[in-house]
């Protein structure tokens, strides 16, 4: 069992250009399309959250169970749903406006135990900035390291907001030591302002930056780096195509029995370049359609 804990929110995308545009709402969130994008690979997948008993609620966990996600571990509450506004510029890229006062996922606790037959948590974006949830996940994170489980971090940064900017990159570097598997973006890596050798040194196994259509590269403890290039695809636009990197890196490594740090330092190049090539390929399904749709296993192949 993979489990993802973080938010699930309603992103509301425009239908055409300028800013009052009409607004699609669509499931997302960065861990939520995780969860979604592991279901629909096949891995066994639980989803830890806070969602809504609303209408945007009961929808995110209708989205999860389709995709075969297990929802026991999702609390639920009477607060409304978050919801996330996105602009997509003319290269398909998209930029989000957030609206998260006294919203459920906010209020997420740490629960007693993970879900039974936990090999691996992801952890990532809105959830581990805003309180007292971000507490609650990060409370989650030390004590599934702790315990020997792997940890997949992706700070996803929202820097809209993150009010300390100094303080989440002190509460970042915190966070590594409890780390097994960072993957950031190289926005992210600008913006946190560190390097994969110091993030490496601090804790991980390994490292993956993503570089948008340029492709992949994994950092790894021994000093090697392997990189892809992208898919070409045409770009409707980018929503969950992070997510998705999230996603099929886990499931790969769930598929080959290698969610251990071990196993990581194991990999070499052939097997890093070969789930390196798998995850630009769901990425690049995932930009090819409108939204965070994450591909399904029959449309990859083989790992």
């Amino acid at each position: 069992m993979i489990v993802v804990a973080g938010e699930a929110l309603i992103d509301l995308v425009p239908q055409g250009p300028g800013a009052l545009a009409g607004l699609q709402p669509a499931l997302g969130g960065g861990p939520y399309n995780t969860a979604v994008a592991l279901g629909r690979l096949g891995s066994p997948t639980a989803f830890c959250s806070r969602t809504s008993h609303d209408a945007f609620g009961e929808a995110l966990l209708d989205g999860l169970r389709k995709a075969g996600v297990d929802v026991s571990a999702v609390q639920r509450g009477t607060e409304p749903t978050t919801l996330a506004v996105a602009t997509i510029d003319g290269n398909g890229s998209a930029a989000y406006s957030f609206y998260v006062d006294g919203t459920a996922d906010r209020l997420f606790t740490t629960p007693d135990r993970l879900p039974a037959g936990a090999r691996a948590v992801s952890f990532g974006t809105c959830s581990l900035v805003l309180e007292p949830g971000a507490s609650a996940y990060e409370k989650l994170m030390r004590s599934a390291a702790a315990q020997g489980v792997f940890t997949a971090l992706d700070p996803n940064i929202r820097a809209g907001l993150i009010p300390d900017a100094d303080a989440y990159r002190a509460r970042f570097a915190d966070w590594l030591p409890s780390v097994t598997l960072l993957k950031l973006s190289e926005e992210d890596a600008r913006w946190l302002g560190g390097t994969p050798r110091e993030w490496l040194a601090a804790g991980p196994a390994a490292v993956v930056m993503t570089r948008g259509g340029d492709g992949l590269t994994v950092f790894t403890g021994d000093g090697a780096e392997h990189s892809v290039p992208g898919e070409q695809v045409a770009v409707v636009d980018t929503i969950g195509a992070g997510d998705t990197v999230n996603a099929a890196l886990l499931h790969g490594l769930s598929t080959w029995d290698a969610l251990s740090s071990d196993a990581l330092r194991a990999l070499g190049d052939d097997g890093w370049t070969r789930l390196l090539r798998f995850a630009a390929r769901a990425a690049a399904i995932t930009c090819s359609r409108a939204g965070a749709e994450p591909p399904y296993a029959s449309e990859l192949g083989e790992l």
